[in-house]
């Protein structure tokens, strides 16, 4: 929208008494050239208004998606900080739950094979 006085088809007013009455100029004299002059007025106001109005619609939904991306950067930084502050003490003893869990498994299998090394090969003990 342009606001500039030419753009609300607005324009200035002389102090030209000229005998040829056009909207805008010092000629009021007669009541169509003040109504003529009022009615664009009245015409340029309207445009503002519904400028206006199309920019308050405009920041509410700015405002919506702004509040969003807060919304959303906050959610972000709370998963990247619990990933990253993870506690060092839980994770020790997780590695070692799970060192012991393959070592518990693995020790069987250990035995398993002698225990098969042995039916095969009687005579060589290991």
């Amino acid at each position: 929208m342009d606001a500039t006085a030419s753009g609300l088809g607005l324009t200035s007013v002389t102090n030209s008494n000229s005998s040829t009455s056009s909207n805008g100029l010092g000629n009021f004299l007669l009541n169509s050239d003040v109504n003529s002059t009022l009615h664009t007025l009245a015409n340029a106001g309207s445009a503002i208004d519904s400028a206006a109005g199309n920019l308050g619609s405009n920041l509410s939904v700015v405002q919506n998606r702004q509040d969003f991306a807060k919304q959303l950067i906050n959610v972000l930084q709370t998963g990247s900080a619990n990933l990253t502050n993870a506690d060092l003490n839980q994770e020790a003893a997780n590695s070692q739950a799970l060192s012991t869990r393959q070592s518990m498994g693995f020790t069987p299998l250990i035995g398993l094979i002698r225990r098969l090394e042995v039916l095969e090969h009687p005579h060589c003990v290991v």
